[in-house]
């Protein structure tokens, strides 16, 4: 019965030496995620400028323009 409370404490002795590795890596990861550029660290995404985005949809008008008039 001994042998199996020797393996029991050096399970928990492993279990603790686990969980403070654990607690290392989390804080390793928590400061290196703000390092992954651009927005990475608030997760939004990049706006685009009204003037931008009439531009966009005026060339996408046209690129539909050109397909219809080829495809009719």
């Amino acid at each position: 019965m001994s042998n199996l409370s020797a393996v029991l404490k050096d399970l928990k002795q492993q279990h603790e030496r686990a969980a403070r590795e654990l607690e290392l890596l989390d804080q390793a990861m928590g400061a290196l995620s703000g390092l992954g550029g651009r927005n990475s660290s608030r997760g939004g995404r990049r706006k685009i400028s009204r003037a931008g985005r009439k531009r966009i949809i005026a060339a996408q008008k046209a690129r539909w323009a050109k397909w219809r008039a080829k495809h009719e």
